[in-house]
């Protein structure tokens, strides 16, 4: 069964999904389908907005202390990046890119720790290439790639999609037309695979 990742980079919650997601696989057999997306495109066409930004006070200190826990529970490394909010628009271009050019499982283990383990500034090209090419990525014909139509296209189409598809924030899984929200959600999604 198809399982759909709609993330994006910025997003810490989407961050704290992926870093579950291989075992989630081996133990389902689900078949994991990346769909990078433009975060800031979703937040401006639903009204939503990042939780870093919660008007109410309390509610966003809690939302800290919670991430906090799930960051102790799962045992990942975890820095809130001084460099947040980023624009993002670059790196999930480029994140296309790579899936394009058949580079996007080292791309992808290489931009997640760099953005929300060691606080990279991802929205400027020149980190990234550089956090790539220690990868062992060749990053120039990915960012040169993120002023390719296609590519510009794709990322802007799979953002409308999401939207389309009920999508509010990230990270937003679907199994089948089914939505679940938010990587505490990945039991739901495992009960879902097993129905289908």
């Amino acid at each position: 069964m198809k399982l759909e990742f709609f993330f994006d980079y910025g997003s810490p919650y989407s961050y704290l999904a992926d870093v579950q997601l291989a075992a989630f696989v081996e133990r389902t057999g689900a078949e994991l389908v990346y769909r990078p997306m433009l975060l800031g495109g979703v937040f401006k066409a639903t009204g939503n907005s990042s939780p870093a930004f919660e008007p109410c006070e309390p509610k966003r200190s809690y939302g800290g202390r919670e991430m906090a826990r799930w960051i102790a529970h799962l045992g990942v490394p975890f820095v809130f990046n001084p460099h947040f909010p980023i624009n993002t628009i670059l790196l999930m271009r480029a994140a296309v890119a790579a899936q394009h050019a058949g580079v996007f499982e080292s791309f992808h283990r290489a931009i997640y720790p760099a953005f929300w383990a060691d606080g990279e500034n991802l929205g400027d090209a020149e980190v990234i290439a550089r956090v790539l090419g220690a990868a062992g990525v060749d990053a120039k014909p990915l960012l040169e790639a993120t002023a390719a139509p296609e590519v510009k296209g794709e990322l802007r189409a799979t953002t409308e999609e999401a939207v389309g598809r009920g999508v509010f924030g990230a990270p937003s899984f679907f199994v089948g037309d089914e939505l679940f929200f938010g990587q505490d959600r990945l039991m739901f999604v495992e009960a879902a695979l097993a129905g289908a």
